[in-house]
């Protein structure tokens, strides 16, 4: 994996792609049998080589993930709602750094405000969602 400023870093496999005439529609089947959907440009899709079957990476700023508590009244548009476990909150002085375990391994890192981690009651060991808009995702490819 290269080296990025993007907190997230998730490598997986393409499972689908949905062509569109400006935007595709790629669905990343990531390691705990989680699945991230990302929109790219369809030019994108053609300049790296984006096929069903074929690895790839997600790159996801922490900035960029919503953290919410799970409540099956709740529906959102965000498609990418990852269910996991606070492992570590690192509170600053405005904001605050929440890492969430999802299973199968990966760990998603979010940056809030402290305002929303007291609000929110966030501590270790409590189960949330990540929430990530699949507009957020940078795709990628370590094809050289």
């Amino acid at each position: 994996m290269m080296k990025t400023s993007a907190r997230n870093q998730l490598t997986g496999t393409v499972a689908a792609i949905d062509n569109g005439a400006v935007n595709d529609v790629i669905q990343l089947d990531i390691q705990g049998g989680q699945r991230l959907t990302a929109t790219v440009t369809h030019e994108s899709t053609k300049t790296l080589g984006l096929t069903v079957g074929k690895s790839a990476f997600a790159l996801i700023k922490a900035s960029s993930v919503i953290i919410g508590v799970p409540d099956d009244s709740t529906r959102l548009s965000a498609r990418n709602q990852l269910k996991g476990t606070v492992s570590n909150v690192k509170r600053g002085a405005v904001n605050a750094e929440v890492s969430v375990q999802l299973d199968g391994g990966n760990v998603i890192v979010s940056i809030i405000t402290n305002g929303s981690l007291d609000a929110l009651q966030l501590h270790e060991g409590m189960t949330v969602v990540a929430i990530i808009k699949a507009s957020s995702i940078i795709v990628g490819t370590s094809d050289p």
